[in-house]
């Protein structure tokens, strides 16, 4: 019995061997020239301004030990006596799809990182999200999916006209899901919700745009909780955007004063407040001059709208907040009197 194995494994023994060894010097050839020369392309890309050809060599660089233990079985495949078989047609064709496959995950990963990486420098480009990013990364897939197919002689177009009819099926089951798919490509596309923008739902929710994804948008609040909104209702709601059409916002706050002050000194002293959280404060517009409008004089006081500007919402808070300190202690240094409940805050304004 073991005289009639030996005797047949003398057949593949021989090629099973040279096999090893080709497919392991192979991989060992792609390690080294990981580390060695395309190492360097990493190195010589780093000095480079552009992004692009560091992701492309570092997305090379990952599976170049994988493309040589491929190209290694390739090798070895004259080792074996496959002529005539079926052997012959379907392991060229593996490993050729492999390879294929191979390369799609890398297209797909470098377009992704690229779209990502280039995307937010470009005012008309799409919003980079990750609705953005899986569209990207799913086509390059889809494509090299069709190509795999080929490659194993895999009936395309009968294998389209089945996923169609199931398809039908599929889409009536999930309503509701494709409709938040279709709304956050209406939503990415239509650019008038863009990641970082402030918004606020008509529904009272608001915050900061953080993401949107196949489903739903992500909005975190000030306090720092995440509200997940579906973007077909998104898509639904009356949106007031705080970011467009410009990033800064008015801070308006309105004071009162005692009646029989001087209007002039009371509008220079408060302007010259205001002026000073602009340029001194983190998040004032240092080149914007506040504006005094005086609304109404009675019942023992005169009434007044302070105008200052903000660089985004997030800073609205604080330059508020600083000028009130100062007002008042300036106020009381000037000795300019405030009647009680002088103080009105309109916190969203654009004017």
């Amino acid at each position: 019995m073991f005289g009639d194995f030996f005797q047949n494994s003398s057949q593949w023994i021989g090629p099973l061997g040279r096999t090893v060894v080709s497919i392991g010097v192979a991989y060992v050839l792609g390690l080294l020239l990981r580390d060695l020369l395309v190492g360097r392309l990493v190195r010589i890309a780093s000095r480079t301004p552009s992004d692009w050809d560091d992701i492309l060599v570092s997305e090379v660089r990952r599976r170049v030990p994988l493309w040589c233990l491929l190209a290694g079985a390739w090798f070895s495949l004259q080792f074996w006596p496959l002529q005539g078989s079926a052997w012959a047609v379907r392991t060229p064709q593996l490993l050729l799809a492999l390879a294929v496959g191979s390369v799609t995950l890398a297209s797909a990963s470098t377009l992704t990182r690229l779209v990502s990486a280039y995307g937010t420098r470009s005012t008309s480009a799409l919003p980079i999200t990750s609705l953005t990013q899986n569209l990207a990364r799913g086509l390059v897939l889809l494509v090299g999916l069709v190509i795999v197919l080929e490659v194993l002689n895999v009936e395309v177009k009968g294998l389209i006209t089945a996923l169609g009819v199931t398809g039908l099926a599929v889409a009536l089951a999930l309503q509701e899901t494709l409709a938040n798919l279709f709304a956050g490509l209406f939503v990415t596309l239509a650019g008038q919700v863009r990641i970082g923008d402030y918004i606020k739902l008509d529904t009272g929710a608001e915050g900061y745009v953080i993401d949107f994804n196949w489903r739903s948008a992500r909005l975190q609040v000030p306090s720092g909780n995440v509200i997940i909104v579906p973007t077909s209702k998104l898509s639904q709601a009356i949106v007031t955007n705080y970011s467009l059409p410009f990033e800064d916002l008015a801070v308006p706050v309105e004071l009162a004063v005692d009646s029989a002050s001087d209007l002039d000194h009371v509008e220079k002293v408060t302007c010259e407040v205001a002026q000073d959280v602009m340029t001194k404060v983190p998040g004032g517009m240092a080149d914007f001059v506040p504006q005094v409008r005086y609304q109404a004089l009675g019942d023992g006081a005169a009434r007044f709208t302070i105008v200052m500007r903000a660089k985004e919402h997030n800073e609205v808070g604080n330059v508020r907040h600083e000028f009130l300190k100062r007002i008042r202690a300036r106020y009381e240094k000037e000795g300019i009197v405030m009647p009680s409940g002088a103080v009105v805050l309109d916190r969203h304004s654009r004017s």
